[in-house]
C-alpha cells in the first residue's frame, strides 16, 4: 500500500476529511516524505518535535530514526488515529494542544534530561495560514534547537530563504537570517496532497546558529524597526519609519539616512541586516541620550 492508498484508507476508516479551517492538506507523496526526513538528518540521539502530525504520515518515519518524537496536534480528530497507530512505540509522545500555547523550552529541557538525547530538531508540514506565527515562536522562544525542517507554501519558503536586501525578501527574512542559515531542500507540487492546495510547496531547512549573526541589546526594538519598514512596502523607508512612529518626523528620518550614507528614496526591502543594525544604533543613541 503506497502513501496515497494508506491516506485514503485512514480517512475512510475514521470517517474524516480535511479541515479547511485548520488548513489541512494531507501529504500523499512517498518521495516528498523521504525528502523531508532526509533533509532533517534524523539520528538516534535526536529529540524531534513534530508540529501538526495529522494522520501520522511523517511520524512513522520519524519514530524509526529518532530517539524520541513528541507530536503536537491541535485537531482532536487526529488524536485517536495517532494513538491507534503509534501508542506501542516507546519513543512516541502525543500532546493535544495548540503549538502557539505550549512552553516548548520546558518540554525540551525535560526530554533532554530524561532521555539522554543531545540534539533537538523541529519537523513539520505546516498549514499555510499559520506558518509565520509558528516560525516566529520557534525563533523568539530562544530554544535549544539544532534545526527546523518544515514544508510550507513555495512562495513563503522563498521569502524565508531569501538574503536580506534581495529580490524575494520580506520582513520575516531578517529574523530568519539573524538566527539561522536557511536553505530550500526540495519543491513539492500541489498534487502531492489531498485535497490539492492552490499552490506548490517547498521544504525549507533552518540550521540554527550558535549565536545570532549580529549583536543587538534590544532584539524586540530591532525587529520592530524592520517590521515598521515593511508595513507599507510601496513607501520609502523615510515614510514607513515616520508613519509607524519609529522616528518623530520625516525630517528626522531624512537626517538619519543622510548621516548613515543611505539614499533618502531607499525602501526597507533594499537594506541588509547590517544596514538595519546601523539604523538601530543611530536610533538607540539618539533617543536614549
Amino acid at each position: 500500500m503506497d502513501l496515497k492508498e494508506e491516506t485514503i484508507f485512514l480517512l475512510k476508516k475514521y470517517g474524516i476529511s480535511a479541515n479547511k479551517r485548520l488548513g489541512q492538506n494531507f501529504l500523499i507523496s512517498d518521495s516528498a516524505v523521504e525528502e523531508i526526513i532526509n533533509s532533517a538528518q534524523i539520528e538516534k540521539n535526536n529529540y524531534v518535535i513534530e508540529i501538526g502530525p495529522g494522520l501520522g504520515t511523517l511520524t512513522s518515519k520519524l519514530l524509526e530514526r529518532a530517539g524520541k518524537v513528541t507530536c503536537i496536534e491541535l485537531d482532536d480528530r487526529m488524536i485517536t488515529i495517532l494513538n491507534d497507530r503509534f501508542s506501542l512505540y516507546d519513543n512516541f509522545e502525543l500532546i493535544n494542544e495548540d503549538i502557539l500555547k505550549i512552553d516548548l523550552k520546558k518540554l525540551i529541557d525535560e526530554n533532554l534530561s530524561n532521555n539522554n538525547l543531545d540534539k533537538v530538531k523541529i519537523v513539520a508540514n505546516l498549514p499555510y495560514y499559520i506558518t509565520t506565527p509558528i516560525v516566529m515562536k520557534l525563533l523568539n522562544d530562544k530554544l535549544n534547537l539544532d534545526s527546523i525542517t518544515i514544508m510550507v507554501q513555495k512562495e513563503v519558503a522563498e521569502r524565508l530563504a531569501a538574503e536580506p536586501g534581495g529580490k524575494e525578501c520580506g520582513a520575516i527574512t531578517y529574523p530568519i537570517y539573524y538566527y539561522a542559515n536557511p536553505s530550500i531542500c526540495v519543491q513539492v507540487d500541489k498534487y502531492s496532497f489531498i485535497p490539492a492546495p492552490e499552490v506548490d510547496s517547498a521544504v525549507i531547512k533552518l540550521e540554527m546558529l550558535s549565536e545570532p549573526r549580529i549583536k543587538v541589546d534590544d532584539e524586540k526594538y530591532f525587529f520592530n524597526i524592520i517590521k515598521a519598514s515593511f508595513m507599507q512596502k510601496r513607501k520609502t523607508l523615510v515614510n514607513a519609519l515616520t508613519n509607524n512612529k519609529i522616528v518623530s518626523s520625516k525630517e528626522e528620518a531624512e537626517k538619519m539616512l543622510i548621516q548613515l550614507g543611505f539614499d533618502n528614496n531607499i525602501r526597507g526591502e533594499k537594506l541588509t541586516l547590517e544596514d538595519y543594525k546601523k539604523i538601530y544604533d543611530y536610533l538607540k543613541n539618539t533617543y536614549e541620550n
